[in-house]
This record gives C-alpha cells, structure tokens and sequence, in this order.
C-alpha cells in the first residue's frame, strides 16, 4: 500500500473508528503530519484526559500510552508497537524502586517521578512530572520531606541547580541524551558560531554547561520562534526538528551528533510506523490493559500533576 492510501485509509478509520491520533514530538515526520495533537509528554497527557473519543491511537513509546490509559479507563488506547519501549523507564523498576523505599521507610521519602517511567513506577509515586513542569512540580513539595527524584539523575539534578533544592537521584538515564557529548557540541558549534545551543534537560551537565537554552522539546518551538537567533543546534532527539522546521520555517535547525551515530534517533520511538498505525486502528491492537487497582494508584500522581502544573 502506497503512503498515500496508507493516509488515506488510517484517516478513514479513524472517523470509522471514533478515534483521535496523538503523537510524540519524537515520532517520525509522517506520523506528525497525520496525528490529531502532537506534543511533549505533558501536552499529550493533557489531551488525553480531555478527549472525548471512543479509541486514542498512541503514536510514541509504552508508558506513554499507560498515561492515556490511567486517564482513560474507559477508552480503548492503542500503541501501534507493542515493543516500542523506553530505556529510561528500563532503568527504574517497579520491584527495585519498592524495596529500596521499604529498605529507607524511616526517610519518608516524597518520591517525584519522571512521566518516562512504568505504571508501577508511577503508582508508588506521590507526584509526575515532565520536563516542561518539573521545576514547578518539585518547588511544590512538601519542605519537611526529603525528596526522591526517580529515574532520570541528568533531569533530576537540573532541577536541583535551578531551585537549589537538594534531592537524592535515582541512576537512570535515556541512552539517547547520554550520548551527547562535550566535545562533539563544540565542533558543531565551531562549524555554526552564531547558532544558538538549545538543549533538553535529559543531557548531562557537561553539555547543559554548554546550552544557551535548557528546556524540554516543546518549549524548544517558542524560544526559538521569539529568539532573534536564526540558526539553532538542537541536542534532543531529532524527531523534535520536522516540526521545528514546519512551524517556523524561516530559521534554520541543526540536528547534533550523538558518540555512536551523526543522527539522535529514539530507536523505540522510530518503532511506530504508518503501516503499524493504520494496522492497529484496523484492529484496535495492540490495546494497553491495566489492573484497576494499579491504574488507580497511578492515577492519583498524575492528577495531582495536571493540578499542581496550572499554579
């Protein structure tokens, strides 16, 4: 099947279907121009607890579609592969985060977790958080608790240095922002001296050292719309410049290399394709199931963060 049918007939059952398309800003081009909403984690979990249709197509990795799920009980949430995972959310597992919780019950911890963690993560959570709200998020907590910041330590220690807040960080990691380097952001900026470094917050510190900006991939578009900046370097996963580069075409977006590739591809968000798409709507498979209790444990963290992000 040609693109062209492809887009035709996933656009067809999708009014069959009463479904609405939400895709991660990491998602493939084609996907982008396809979907209903396309966001960053907390815009997506945004729409997906306002949409009134019958199915939400997920077009991003696992747990984000477990978000849609915890806020959507009731509605059928597709994810068009089943495997497209997260190696952040790989590396806090429910059953190491609960012991090591039990193992320092005498600390009551106020655990913070990154929305790029499992459900399981998220039910033994007192609040979410995404890149865009987390410094807000956390200078809400309470004072009189220490607090845990769970999985990603690269996000979790910026958000440390902009309140001043000490936390304990859990080691984990995305393999992609990992792999940004020091020294290959030099070259890049050697070769454009008069673009501006923007960087996610996933990076390390040796490269947020270097970042004329730091935020996360969707307030990227409106620093570097209202930026008298014409050219960018972008450190983040390369999905992020198609709708760069839709959205303010009059200024140029360079993507930068990571150690092992000249690209930055999510490998797990590259999962999802048009076919895998148009095969899921078609279906209604891959479906996310929960356990109640679990959905409603997870639940609670992530409306407290719907909440907690308008103030």
């Amino acid at each position: 099947m040609s693109s062209l049918d492809l887009r035709a007939e996933i656009l067809r059952l999708k009014k069959e279907k009463n479904a609405i398309i939400l895709a991660h800003s990491y998602q493939t081009g084609d996907i982008q121009d396809l979907a209903d909403y396309v966001g960053d984690s907390l815009g997506l979990a945004y729409k997906a607890q306002e949409t009134d249709c019958d199915v939400i197509a997920f077009c991003g990795v696992h747990f984000m579609a477990e978000t849609a799920k915890s806020l959507n009980p009731n509605k059928t949430v597709i994810l068009p592969d089943k495997d497209a995972g997260c190696s952040l959310e790989a590396s806090c597992d429910a059953k190491d985060l609960e012991a090591f919780l039990k193992a320092n019950a005498d600390k009551n911890y106020y655990v913070v977790a990154y929305v790029n963690c499992s459900i399981g993560v998220k039910a033994l959570a007192d609040v979410i958080v995404t890149s865009g709200n987390a410094v807000n998020i956390v200078n809400q907590a309470p004072a009189d608790r220490p607090i845990l910041f769970v999985p990603d330590q690269n996000l979790g220690s910026w958000v440390a240095e902009q309140l001043g807040r000490e936390m304990e960080l859990w080691n984990g990691s995305c393999h992609v922002h990992m792999e940004f380097t020091r020294d290959q952001i030099l070259d890049l900026k050697a070769q454009h001296p008069n673009a501006l470094i923007v960087a996610h917050p996933e990076c390390t510190q040796a490269v947020r050292l270097l970042a004329d900006h730091i935020c996360s991939t969707e307030k990227m578009i409106p620093f570097c719309r209202e930026s008298e900046a014409s050219s960018f370097i972008i450190v983040t996963e390369s999905g992020i410049l198609h709708r760069l580069q839709k959205l303010i075409p009059d200024k140029e977006f360079i993507a930068s290399p990571t150690h092992n590739c000249s690209c930055s591809n999510c490998p797990y968000m590259k999962m999802n394709t048009l076919e895998k798409l148009y095969k899921a709507l078609d279906s209604l498979e891959p479906q996310i199931t929960l356990p109640e209790d679990l959905r409603q444990r997870a639940e609670a963290p992530l409306l407290k963060m719907l909440e907690q992000s308008k103030n």
